[in-house]
């Protein structure tokens, strides 16, 4: 029996790689207005602080506590609508209330089987990175200030 494309690598080998993986990796399904957190590997527990059983079917909201004004969540909220792949830098915040940066992709997978629309993330924690690029348009801004 010839191998196909989805049976290449064993289903527990595919789970261990996952769960993982060096970023946060989550599974989410649309429930009304909600998307809900079906599935979260071991970095995206880490990166939080949360661990799968506090934030499975959960909507994913729940990492922006009441910092909900954000535009990227707009963006969000439309390619879920279209039914399209995006990627946003987020304000996130830990469970500890401590700010992340959470540079998020987002990318729909539609079940034929099940009829299921499915949303897969990958998670990275860039907060050296922005905290990095606003010491450097500040440094910018002051010579700038200076005539340079």
């Amino acid at each position: 029996m010839e191998p196909t494309k989805n049976s290449a690598i064993r289903p527990e080998l595919l789970q261990s790689l996952i769960d993982y993986a060096e970023h946060g990796i989550t599974i989410a399904e649309r429930e009304g207005n909600d998307t809900i957190l079906l599935y979260v590997n071991h970095a995206f527990e880490q990166m939080t602080g949360y661990s799968a059983e506090e934030c499975l079917y959960q909507d994913c909201r729940f990492l922006q506590n009441a910092d909900r004004d954000q535009a990227e969540l707009q963006k969000i909220r439309a390619a879920i609508e279209a039914e399209q792949s995006v990627r946003v830098i987020l304000r996130n915040y830990r469970k500890d209330g401590s700010l992340f940066w959470n540079d998020l992709s987002i990318s729909p997978f539609f079940d034929k089987e099940d009829g299921v629309m499915y949303y897969i993330g990958v998670q990275k924690d860039v907060t050296e990175l922005v905290a990095l690029q606003t010491e450097l348009a500040d440094v910018k801004a002051r010579l700038l200030a200076l005539g340079g």
